[in-house]
């Protein structure tokens, strides 16, 4: 599993866990598609648009490996905001590739982008 150094664990003064310390002995969390309802609690929103910065911030538009990133937080997004860059998607595999589907992103959280 390859780690992303430096980026962030967790969001700052909160749970909200970012990153995995290590591999999971059941084998990789599944990513799977969740839907954002329009109520979640403030905290929530503001742990996802956290964690899409974070991966912004360190990513860019680049290709990346899906390796310590949490899949839970990762679920939130996948389909929409994160998208799999491989023809044959392996839910289960910390190698998985991914990116930031800007265009859907920007939508979603323009903050953010008119942050950098």
């Amino acid at each position: 599993m390859i780690k992303h150094k430096g980026f962030p664990s967790r969001l700052p003064g909160t749970d909200f866990q970012f990153t995995v310390r290590r591999e999971n002995k059941n084998g990789p969390t599944p990513i799977i598609s969740r839907e954002r309802y329009l109520d979640r609690k403030p905290s929530d929103k503001r742990a996802d648009e956290g964690f899409l910065e974070a991966l912004w911030s360190y990513f860019g538009d680049s290709t990346f490996c899906r390796g310590n990133l949490d899949a839970g937080r990762i679920c939130w997004f996948f389909g929409r905001e994160i998208v799999s860059v491989e023809d044959f998607f392996d839910s289960k595999d910390y190698d998985a590739l991914l990116r930031i589907d800007q265009a859907a992103a920007r939508r979603a959280f323009p903050k953010i982008f008119d942050r950098h």
